[in-house]
């Protein structure tokens, strides 16, 4: 069951491609900007790291504003390969000594399937957040999850790695945060 339980110290949000030129493409961009930034807000406050990619930024253009106002001290990365497990983010990964990898952004069957099956191979527990990663059609998005769940990735939703890092009502940080999800 280890494989399924998310605490804040083991965990790192990274933030796949949700960049400007990109977004308006998707689908459903805007309810993943709505829950990456949900996360971010969890992360910053729970001080879990944050990791960020942007693929070729000067066609695609930079995160999206709509995300990178509440990003603070992330590490950005720019690539050209689908697959953000550059040898820059597998570095920085490395440095952080976490095992848990929450993933959003786009697109659910290139990049981040990309990233997620190299994570899994690097040995990383990854968990896809659902609603938080999406892709031009929907067919795609669900062909993605599948292939990210059959590979051993758990397949989430931004609600259930709430709850699942916070592990108790009650708290003052509980109480601050579920304002985020209701």
């Amino acid at each position: 069951m280890e494989n399924y339980c998310l605490s804040g110290e083991e965990a790192v949000l990274m933030v796949i491609d949700i960049q400007e030129r990109l977004i308006p493409a998707m689908k459903y961009g805007e309810k993943v900007i709505l829950n990456t930034n949900i996360l971010i807000s969890i992360a910053q406050k729970l001080e879990i790291p944050i990791i960020v990619t942007e693929q070729y930024p000067k066609g695609l253009g930079k995160t999206d504003p709509n995300v990178s106002y509440n990003l603070g001290e992330s590490l950005t990365y720019e690539k050209i390969t689908f697959s953000g497990c550059t040898s820059e983010v597998t570095s920085a990964l490395q440095g952080l000594g976490r095992k848990k990898i929450i993933i959003t952004g786009t697109e659910t069957h290139v990049c981040v399937f990309q990233t997620v099956r190299d994570l899994l191979a690097q040995g990383y527990q990854v968990f896809v957040v659902g609603d938080a990663v999406c892709s031009r059609t929907k067919d795609n998005y669900r062909n993605g999850l599948s292939l990210m769940a059959s590979m051993g990735a758990v397949v989430t939703n931004t609600e259930t790695v709430f709850f699942d890092i916070m592990k108790q009502s009650g708290t003052p940080l509980f109480k601050e945060l579920s304002k985020l999800i209701k």
